[in-house]
């Protein structure tokens, strides 16, 4: 006679909390690299405090209190630069949130292309700019847009100008610029998430519509949209709590001293600041106000979507 072997019976709580112990030990190596590049870089706040020289170090460096803080409301020159600065940053990304919807738009257009191997040329085509650093995007533009470019060099050979344009090195039109140089780098990549939910929606609501008569356009505005508007909207509230974080590397390659003004955002003032001006003390002041009032954003973005919304974005 075969003897069947007993299983050993686990309590419901028990496997729970041995299931719960996996998942920790799962998630244990990423909340480690989390806390090592986003928590522990904050004990650098403590430059803040001395008048930092790099050949002394911490300990051989003054110790100054409240001083980079104070003189960022009582210096004159230093408040219109601040003041020029976040005009620059306020703009920049108002400009980004304004022209966050072209990426649905994209998507929405790019999921009603039928040719399968057209789609996957221009998504690929529209994509790759995301992969090209910022500097080969200079490159990039300084061989279309420089004095000696393709495009002034073409223009003047056809006789439609006598003098280069300034693309370039001048300050006219500096916000419009950047604008569109991100646009055309960030296009194609932000229409991804789109395409994604895209790909979610419920296949028997389009076969509805079109038995009841409805064109291409109309399923368009009537059910791809509206699934989209969720994902856009929990988007555009990260946008506006990131609103004083619109990058550096961008603003960094393309300034020069004819768009010094209009180009300076908030990071690339701080690091023009730190290790231009090689006052490391006053730019970490700077970034640190930064961040305290990134995360009040975050906040205010976040309680505004519990009550519209009614649900968290954190």
């Amino acid at each position: 006679m075969e003897l069947k072997k007993k299983v050993p019976r686990v309590e419901p709580g028990k496997r729970t909390v041995h299931e719960g112990k996996i998942m920790f030990l799962t998630i244990l190596p990423f909340l480690i690299l989390v806390f090592l590049f986003s928590y522990f870089p904050l004990h650098g706040w403590i430059y803040s405090l001395y008048d930092y020289k790099p050949a002394l170090g911490l300990s051989g460096s003054e110790f100054v209190g409240l001083k980079w803080f104070k003189m960022l409301v009582n210096s004159k020159t230093q408040v219109d630069q601040i003041v020029q600065v976040l005009k620059n940053t306020f703009a920049m990304s108002f400009l980004g949130i304004a022209t966050s919807i072209l990426p649905v738009g994209f998507a929405i257009f790019l999921n009603e292309i039928k040719s399968k191997w057209f789609k996957n040329i221009v998504q690929t085509l529209t994509t790759l700019p995301n992969f090209i650093s910022w500097v080969l995007v200079y490159t990039i533009a300084f061989s279309l847009f420089s004095n000696t470019g393709l495009v002034n060099t073409l223009l003047q050979e056809w006789g439609f100008i006598t003098d280069p344009l300034k693309f370039l090195d001048s300050d006219n039109h500096t916000w419009l610029m950047m604008m569109l140089w991100n646009i055309w780098k960030g296009l194609g990549w932000g229409a991804i998430m789109y395409l994604a939910a895209i790909s979610g929606i419920d296949p028997e609501l389009y076969e509805s519509a079109r038995i009841d008569g409805a064109n291409r356009f109309q399923l368009m505005r009537n059910i791809t949209l509206p699934a989209l508007m969720p994902t856009y909207l929990v988007m555009l509230m990260l946008s506006v709590a990131n609103l004083l974080n619109n990058g550096m590397d961008q603003y960094f390659v393309f300034q020069n001293a004819f768009n010094k003004e209009h180009i300076q955002v908030l990071d690339l003032y701080v690091y023009n600041i730190g290790l231009g001006s090689n006052s490391l003390s006053l730019a970490t002041a700077i970034s640190m106000l930064k961040s305290l009032i990134s995360v009040a954003l975050l906040a205010v973005v976040n309680f505004v979507s519990k009550r519209v919304r009614g649900t968290s974005i954190i």
